[in-house]
């Protein structure tokens, strides 16, 4: 948890993938999210969260259901969405969370 809040307290915006093994439609993110970080180089902290190894994690945000995908910025929740979503929404999210 301790390296959680480390990682989530930075000033760059991370965006965290809370996923499970079991989870079919999980499998679907990795791919999006290398996309996304291709396209946004530095300007994105991406991290996975395994729900069924970080349960603390997983408790404290309230994740219910998986993939959910979190944008943090300085420690705070600036959106988050369910599902699998394209890049380019979620380079749309990160841009907008980059000066505010």
């Amino acid at each position: 948890m301790n390296n959680f809040n480390s990682i989530i307290n930075s000033e760059t915006p991370v965006l965290v993938d809370f996923y499970a093994d079991w989870c079919a439609p999980c499998r679907a993110v990795p791919p999006v999210l290398r996309q996304v970080k291709d396209n946004m180089g530095d300007k994105v902290k991406i991290i996975q969260v395994n729900v069924d190894k970080n349960p603390v994690v997983a408790s404290k945000y309230g994740i219910h259901s998986i993939p959910a995908l979190f944008l943090f910025k300085s420690g705070d929740v600036r959106w988050k969405g369910l599902g699998v979503r394209q890049a380019s929404e979620l380079e749309k999210v990160i841009e907008k969370n980059l000066t505010n």
